[in-house]
């Protein structure tokens, strides 16, 4: 069978996006000292252009973790492969990933940074996926909405490919 892309964000839509969320974000931590926490691999391409369009003096930080695997639904467990450099402790955390479906990433790695005790934790995502939430979470901050599709590009991968394509698509039938 063969499949045909669909573009779903232009490259225009999501850099427009990214620098209303930008605008938001820095009037919301304006004289606060915040520390962006990307998740890899997925959350790349969209916090190196975030963080570019936030105003205020901002630490980044990586965590790695791991639920998808080479599918494209997640296992539910989120491995952590690499942990923070930053200590956050009394800081003002903002969790930064490409995509919230079932939300069982974000909620785990949520819960595990309270822990270091910091100031606050919020999060932030280029998408948010509802229909497929499984836990009680609800991004802070997000691009777009989107249904159940499964997407391709800025940052989100296949196989491990596409995640350089600056556009989100999605195949159809």
């Amino acid at each position: 069978m063969n499949k045909r892309e669909v573009t779903r964000f232009t490259r225009e839509e999501i850099a427009n996006r990214v620098k209303e969320l930008g605008k938001q974000i820095s009037k919301d931590y304006a004289e606060k000292e915040l520390v962006a926490i990307g998740l890899l691999r997925g959350s790349f391409v969209f916090l190196a252009d975030l963080v570019r369009e936030i105003d205020n003096p901002i630490v980044v930080d990586f965590i790695t973790t791991s639920s998808y695997e080479h599918s494209e639904i997640s296992t539910g467990t989120v491995n952590i492969i690499s942990d923070l450099r930053e200590d956050i402790e009394g800081k003002d955390v903002l969790i930064v990933d490409d995509i919230m479906d079932s939300g069982n990433t974000l909620k785990n790695i949520k819960e595990y940074l309270l822990k270091k005790n910091p100031k606050s934790v919020k999060t932030c995502v280029m998408l948010d996926k509802p229909c497929r939430r499984e836990v009680d979470i609800v991004p802070d901050y997000f691009g777009f909405e989107i249904e159940d599709w499964f997407i391709v590009g800025y940052g989100l991968n296949y196989g491990n490919k596409y995640r350089n394509i600056p556009y989100i698509f999605s195949y159809e039938d």
